[in-house]
């Protein structure tokens, strides 16, 4: 497995343009939060049904993802496991109160195509394709990346 400097490195080749780079610190966050706002609009049976519980962080995918999703930041760093745990907890209380006052999904569908938008318009403007083109892996660099260049600032 690559080192989490190895990482950057490579995901940064394709994004030095400013433009591009401030795009991002806007669009992935935002990609981050309506994909866990969409996978808390799916039920999971699974846990309901087994442990009975009254707990809207745990009625969904959206925690087990995460989880999984975490481990992954865990094995490249500690830090990035807890910049990465916090901001994924962030985004499940916002989506929690994003869903009291909205169709959730609905509204995570539209974030998440305006943000695309907004990430392949940043990459046009670079003239180089995103990275997860070249390796699927790079999804979950992104937001890494993200929040490491701005802790840096």
């Amino acid at each position: 497995m690559r080192t989490l400097q190895q990482w950057f490195d490579e995901y940064a080749i394709s994004h030095q343009n400013k433009t591009n780079q401030s795009i991002h610190y806007i669009c992935v966050p935002a990609i981050y939060f309506s994909i866990i706002g969409m996978l808390m609009s799916i039920p999971n049976n699974l846990i309901i049904n087994t442990i009975n519980i009254n707990n809207p962080f745990l009625e969904n995918w959206a925690a087990p993802v995460v989880l999984l999703l975490l481990l992954f930041y865990l094995k490249l760093s500690f830090s990035t496991f807890v910049r990465m745990m916090t901001f994924s907890i962030v985004c499940l209380i916002g989506n929690y109160f994003l869903s009291n006052i909205a169709p959730l999904f609905y509204t995570s569908l539209g974030i998440f195509v305006i943000a695309w938008i907004g990430q392949f318009y940043g990459h046009k403007l670079e003239g180089k394709k995103p990275s997860f083109f070249k390796d699927l892996q790079f999804l979950l660099i992104g937001p890494a990346w993200v929040f490491e260049k701005l802790l840096r600032k």
